[in-house]
């Protein structure tokens, strides 16, 4: 498509349940962003505490907010349950009506530039198709979660753009055939992204660091659970024993240590010793691997780079070198 530099437009959507803890740290972060969504689609998944009414307060303030209600009865869902309230957040808009799409979680305090300075980074690149700040969270000494005290590192890889703050290049999303409703869709998203041609990164930059005020993982009965659903999800994708084995020994260096990265290798087990589903996209698998092997035998970032100019030709025959706006 021709390229459209003039275009900012882009839409929000936040699945959210029983966040009245945290939500208003993220509603007042993004109304007052530097360029504030086009359109902000907040689905309440069943929530049972205050959020209802915090969302309707912020919402008759602000008209770019719409609040989609969803059934209660069930518990926090976490992965495929995230996806699915997503999902029916994205199915009351069009996405051809915006040049950027988001998925944010309401857990967050975000930097006031955020949104204006990741649309800068992708004008700047038109074959960026998602990218996203760094996930800090407030360490024991910060009890008030301000910028200001001591802050930690999340530690995610620079070769996904971070769950909790998903931003796509709209051509880049429907490239992909939107999201998988399953563990891990925050990293399968972003190897389809490449598998396509488009990059797919996060970058750690004081105006994209952001607060994350519950720490990954730690949503739905604690941090050791997170991280062996996060097993279930390398499983779930396909990736290979060695490259998990990697993984967890490099996470059992961070908080919580040795116990994180072996909660990790047990889901991975687990789920391979019960026979659970896996991705049926034999494709992206191999496509998957052959990404984490080079991983492993190059470092992190020289594969990255050499995927990422694997992906321009075709990407360049797709889009002609211009913006795919």
């Amino acid at each position: 498509m021709a390229p459209d530099p003039a275009n900012r437009t882009y839409c929000l959507v936040s699945p959210v349940r029983d966040e009245a803890q945290f939500m208003r740290r993220t509603l007042d972060s993004v109304v007052n962003q530097t360029l504030p969504p086009t359109r902000w689609v907040i689905v309440d998944d069943g929530s049972t505490d205050d959020t209802p009414r915090i969302l309707a307060e912020y919402a008759a303030r602000h008209r770019f907010i719409t609040i989609v209600q969803r059934e209660k009865g069930h518990g926090r869902r976490v992965g495929g349950g995230v996806v699915e309230a997503f999902n029916a957040g994205l199915a009351t808009i069009d996405q051809a009506d915006y040049a950027y799409l988001g998925k944010l979680d309401m857990d967050l305090d975000l930097p006031l530039p955020y949104f204006a300075e990741l649309i800068r980074l992708m004008e700047a690149d038109a074959r960026i198709g998602t990218v996203s700040g760094k996930a800090y969270f407030p360490g024991p000494a910060n009890r008030d979660a301000s910028f200001t005290g001591e802050l930690i590192s999340e530690q995610i890889g620079d070769d996904v753009s971070l769950g909790m703050t998903k931003f796509w290049r709209t051509a880049c999303f429907q490239d992909i055939g939107g999201l998988v409703q399953g563990v891990l869709w925050d990293g399968i998203d972003c190897y389809k992204a490449r598998m396509h041609g488009w990059k797919a990164f996060s970058i750690d930059r004081p105006d994209l660091r952001f607060l994350h005020l519950r720490p990954m993982g730690s949503s739905d009965k604690g941090i050791i659970t997170g991280r062996q659903r996060w097993g279930r999800g390398h499983w779930f994708m396909g990736s290979s024993p060695v490259f998990v084995l990697a993984t967890a020994l490099n996470r059992a260096r961070f908080r919580p240590r040795i116990v994180g990265g072996l909660a990790m290798l047990t889901g991975y087990l687990k789920a391979m010793t019960s026979g659970a589903a896996r991705l049926d996209d034999p494709e992206f698998r191999r496509y998957l691997r052959r990404y984490q092997w080079a991983m492993l035998r190059m470092g992190k970032a020289r594969a990255l780079q050499r995927f990422d100019a694997l992906g321009e030709v075709p990407w360049r025959r797709k889009y002609g070198g211009g913006a795919a706006a």
